[in-house]
């Protein structure tokens, strides 16, 4: 066998090749699904840092023209809490879809376990919601019209930065800077319902991520965190997975008990293919999901544009 380089040791998704393989299948899917879908690469974007390590830097395509600031589009990548990038794992649809719509796009990484914890990379997204917040008069984004999305790991990391509010206390900002967050096919919302029920192949992925501390586990699920405040408006999809739908369901049920205002769309497809389509597929005009988060996202920044207006001086 050959030796893992130093990078991946401790790794238990690289360690084993079943579940090296099943990830890196995933990512190989949904670039390959980006060239068979003729998405042609994305101009290079605004780089941007907002800590020391080399992976927390941001990609931002800031709207192409407009005299009024826009709004925003902040995507999180999935890959198991343990691999993939803002490279490839972002989806090329998106980055011209929002582009289209005269919306600025940025696409976030974030530190990795083992070498990082998950409390890490929630960390990350909010300190680079931050600093593109204390950039967005140079980038032309609109502060009260940002949307947070995020794919599988990274939806999980979206909803735990939009249910705990310690994550976006400790960079100076509260619920009120997300206008709404998409989570695409998201998983461990509920993490000890997820280490249950997980198939066999992924529970180290979970047990690597979130250890077996019960009470560790608990601050780390979305749906415990979801007892009011909350981001207040949400848009869940999910594919045709079991366990993926529970977790989904059961997060929305909590959110609603909670105030917020919850959308669950059901979208084509079933298992890892599906789950990787979710993601790529977003902002190809032919797939329902793009219509349904377009739709969503005007309803949600309507009220939002309507409340700044409301609360100007008369």
């Amino acid at each position: 066998m050959a030796t893992l380089p130093a990078w991946a040791k401790g790794n238990l998704a690289l360690r084993n090749p079943l579940v090296s393989l099943l990830i890196t299948i995933g990512l190989t899917l949904g670039s390959w699904a980006d060239a068979r879908a003729g998405h042609p690469a994305p101009p290079v974007p605004t780089p941007l840092r907002y800590g020391p390590d080399p992976v927390q830097s941001i990609d931002v395509w800031p709207a192409r023209a407009s005299s009024h600031p826009t709004p925003l589009v902040l995507f999180v990548h999935g890959g198991a809490w343990s691999l993939g990038s803002k490279d490839n794992a972002t989806g090329r649809a998106k980055i011209a879809h929002f582009a289209a719509r005269n919306f600025a796009f940025a696409t976030i990484g974030y530190r990795l376990v083992p070498a990082a914890r998950v409390e890490d990379q929630a960390a990350d997204l909010a300190h680079a919601l931050a600093c593109l917040l204390a950039q967005a008069d140079r980038l032309g984004i609109d502060p009260r019209r940002v949307i947070v999305m995020g794919h599988s790991a990274g939806a999980h990391l979206a909803a735990l930065v939009g249910t705990d509010p310690r994550w976006l206390h400790d960079v100076g900002l509260t619920f009120d800077a997300i206008a709404g967050i998409v989570a695409i096919d998201g998983a461990a919302y509920d993490v000890p319902r997820q280490m249950r029920d997980a198939p066999r192949l992924l529970a180290p992925l979970y047990a690597q991520a979130f250890g077996n501390d019960p009470e560790r586990q608990r601050a780390l699920s979305p749906s415990w965190q979801a007892a009011a405040p909350n981001v207040a408006n949400w848009l869940l999809l999910h594919v045709n997975r079991p366990d993926g739908t529970r977790q989904t369901e059961a997060l929305a049920a909590a959110l609603r008990r909670a105030g917020s205002t919850v959308d669950v769309v059901s979208l084509p497809g079933s298992g890892l293919s599906g789950h990787v389509a979710a993601n790529r597929s977003i902002g190809d005009p032919t797939y329902p999901g793009t219509t349904a988060v377009d739709q969503w996202i005007d309803r949600v920044l309507a009220g939002r544009t309507l409340a700044a207006r409301q609360m100007a001086p008369a």
